[in-house]
């Protein structure tokens, strides 16, 4: 079992719930105002992807203990914190160049289950 896995796993999706929360209710105004509660919105839910993605990695990297599978886990807390991140700062400042900076995150959470995909798959 990957510790830092499962830790890094429960602080994101902690965070995800109190930023929905956040979105929803103090921040909701603001976001409403700039037309980016759709986008607050997929900010947090892959936040909760990526979360739950990495306690997933972190459990089965004691049954099938593989490079691949820590490269997963790397990509996964990467990709989420780069695609979520982005996708919050936009929100929070304003400033659409951000969104330049989501792709690499979705290309991290991409690579990610491609490693998923070879470390439950090689011996």
């Amino acid at each position: 079992m990957n510790r830092f896995f499962l830790q890094a796993g429960a602080l994101l999706a902690g965070l995800s719930v109190a930023l929905g929360a956040f979105g929803a209710h103090a921040f909701k105004v603001a976001l409403e105002a700039t037309n980016r509660t759709d986008t607050f919105e997929t900010a947090a839910r892959y936040q909760m992807y990526g979360a739950l993605s990495l306690i997933f990695v972190g459990i089965l990297s004691e049954k099938i203990p593989h490079k691949f599978l820590n490269w997963s886990g790397y990509l996964l807390l990467v990709g989420t914190l780069i695609f979520a991140g982005s996708l919050y700062l936009i929100c929070a400042t304003g400033v659409t160049m951000w969104g330049a900076v989501a792709p690499i995150g979705g290309t991290a959470l991409i690579a990610a289950w491609i490693f998923f995909f070879l470390g439950v798959t090689k011996k």
